[in-house]
């Protein structure tokens, strides 16, 4: 993490899932790849990742999908069974060790400016 880690609140839009975590404010992403725009509906995904350790489901269960990236690798994404929010997205179960929280469910999100851009 940078010197100056950020507390972060997030929700879906109808309230049925919300989290906690932790996020490094320098290390939100833009990405351009064809499997964000076709998953957000967008030109791009933006994204904050927080380590395992420093997120905390408060309400819901979010339900998931199993997509493969072009590297062969299954990438779990979760959102809202109720309003379709997406909420997150990490490694399959055993390499775990990020969540890539969606950055327009965050409450803070005005704090968080993209620095990078992927897959342009």
């Amino acid at each position: 993490m940078s010197s100056h880690p950020m507390q972060v609140h997030g929700s879906c839009h109808c309230g049925a899932i919300s989290y906690e975590a932790v996020v490094d404010p320098e290390r939100v992403t833009i990405c351009h790849c064809t499997d964000c725009q076709s998953l957000m509906g967008s030109a791009y995904r933006v994204t904050a990742p927080a380590r395992v350790e420093v997120f905390r489901m408060v309400r819901g269960t979010p339900k998931v999908y199993f997509k493969v990236g072009d590297s062969g690798n299954r990438r779990v994404q979760g959102f809202c069974g109720e309003c379709g929010s997406p909420i997150y997205t990490h490694a399959a179960e055993e390499q775990r060790k990020t969540y890539g929280l969606r950055i327009g469910c965050i409450r803070e999100r005005q704090a968080l400016t993209p620095r990078k851009r992927i897959w342009c």
